[in-house]
């Protein structure tokens, strides 16, 4: 595999479009309504822009596309960390091998299918299943077991895991093929940072100190028969508009090789973590008015993929981003494993980061609901097998939201009926009955008005 990051062409194209001219900035913005996306260029030239009129004009038409392929509902998913045993390094993560003082833990079955039953009977049907990297305490084999036991364990209401989407290293490609056996979603893997002098520098140590390993780990999953594959950055270890850039050459690597581009992109920004110098002191730090015109750029310049927003960040600032371009967000989330049985009890000398959004699920749907998100469980695409290309072929031009914004109703309301809070259960009835009388297609109302009173007298799982 050949290495595809260009640090020259990436620093001389952000030079190139320095101080932009406004009309050509309007000019770009006009052409990302067209959901075709953007030229490496034309995504460093918003990158540059500071003019604050141009930037509330980015960030506008970002809420537009938005809606245009994604309609306005938002999937929720829980991380679920099962080992902080890893082999690497890395400067900025509570896990690295040099953290003496971390508590280190690797679940046994039965400790996995707690945290599954707890999230479970908080709501969750979706789950991103982590562990720390290479290391025998965090094997493949351990891994795909953990896998098993979550798809296997159950609880009343109709509680179950259906979909399981991961963050794993690199791997081989035969090894993929066994993650694919093993029936997930999609394969997750941010590049942590594309600039190479800085890659080098956060991961001094370790298999995660193979830059180019890991930044072809995507082809060897799709080489693997993995159909949607993640990718991200970790802004504030360098230049967030380097890595801006440096996620859409693989964006348009991905698409040009496998005719499929990223499913989703993931958007971190550095969080304290347990001796990690690097978290602590970020070398670039991100600011909030900087953290929201990248993901309203990411938005415009690729507006067919899933963008992901973590619990990384506070709750106010999160409610904010929702509209810049998310359609995936986590919630109710714990990093340290075990965390969602034990609770809170010094979480952080166990866990990978700190958290900056720590309401419940519950918590977390009400305020969404209120602010007109529609909270969707679904996983219907990943078992109907709308997945790579073929979901490509809706996503891009936005017919993907005829799908999506259905079953998000559906599990919504099996939300509201098995595990929401009387408040949340009050505002979520109230969003489905105007959504219902905003749908003007007789039949399509008629199908979901049925299975609705289908959910209601106790059926479940219900998807189109």
């Amino acid at each position: 595999m050949q290495d595809f990051i260009n640090d020259t062409l990436i620093a001389e194209t952000l030079a190139r479009a320095e101080n932009p001219d406004r009309e050509r900035v309007r000019e770009i913005i006009e052409k990302s309504k067209e959901l075709k996306g953007l030229s490496p260029h034309e995504v460093a030239v918003l990158l540059q822009t500071e003019d604050k009129d141009l930037i509330a004009e980015i960030l506008g038409t970002a809420r537009t596309v938005k809606r245009e392929i994604y309609g306005n509902r938002l999937v929720l998913f829980a991380p679920l960390y099962i080992s902080n045993y890893c082999s690497n390094n890395c400067l900025y993560c509570g896990f690295r091998v040099d953290n003496k003082e971390l508590e280190r833990r690797a679940l046994t079955m039965e400790e996995i299918a707690d945290e599954v039953r707890t999230l479970e009977r908080e709501g969750h049907k979706r789950l991103l299943m982590l562990c720390g990297e290479n290391h025998k305490r965090s094997s493949l084999e351990y891994f795909i077991e953990a896998i098993e036991t979550a798809y296997a364990t159950t609880t009343e209401h109709g509680g179950e895991i259906r979909r399981i989407n991961v963050e794993i290293a690199p791997q081989s490609v035969e090894d993929f093929r066994r993650l694919k056996a093993a029936k997930i979603g999609t394969y997750v893997l941010f590049q942590e940072t594309y600039h190479h002098a800085t890659y080098k520098e956060m991961h001094p140590s370790g298999p995660k100190a193979d830059f180019l390993w890991r930044l072809t780990a995507q082809d060897r999953a799709m080489q693997g028969g993995i159909d949607d594959v993640g990718i991200g950055a970790l802004f504030g270890l360098y230049d967030y508009k380097y890595e801006v850039l440096g996620m859409i050459y693989h964006a348009l690597h991905l698409d040009s090789t496998y005719g499929v581009g990223p499913h989703t992109i993931s958007v971190p920004r550095l969080e304290p973590a347990f001796n990690a110098p690097a978290a602590i002191t970020p070398p670039h730090p991100v600011s909030d008015d900087d953290f929201k015109k990248l993901v309203a750029v990411i938005r415009l310049a690729v507006p067919y993929t899933g963008m992901i927003l973590s619990t990384r960040e506070p709750a106010a600032l999160r409610s904010e981003i929702f509209d810049l371009g998310i359609s995936q967000i986590s919630a109710g989330s714990r990093t340290n494993p075990g965390g969602y049985k034990q609770g809170d009890s010094d979480a952080f000398r166990a866990a990978q980061f700190n958290l900056g959004d720590t309401r419940t699920l519950d918590e977390v749907i009400y305020d969404i609901t209120t602010h007109g998100h529609i909270p969707s469980f679904c996983t219907a695409c990943y078992r109907l097998g709308r997945v790579g290309e073929d979901f490509m072929d809706m996503a891009k031009p936005g017919l993907i939201q005829k799908f999506c914004r259905t079953n998000a109703i559906l599990t919504f309301k099996e939300y509201l009926k098995d595990y929401a809070s009387e408040q949340t259960r009050v505002a979520g009835e109230d969003l489905i009955e105007r959504l219902l009388k905003e749908t003007s297609d007789k039949k399509t109302k008629r199908m979901i008005e049925s299975r609705l009173k289908k959910i209601e007298e106790g059926q479940h799982d219900l998807y189109i």
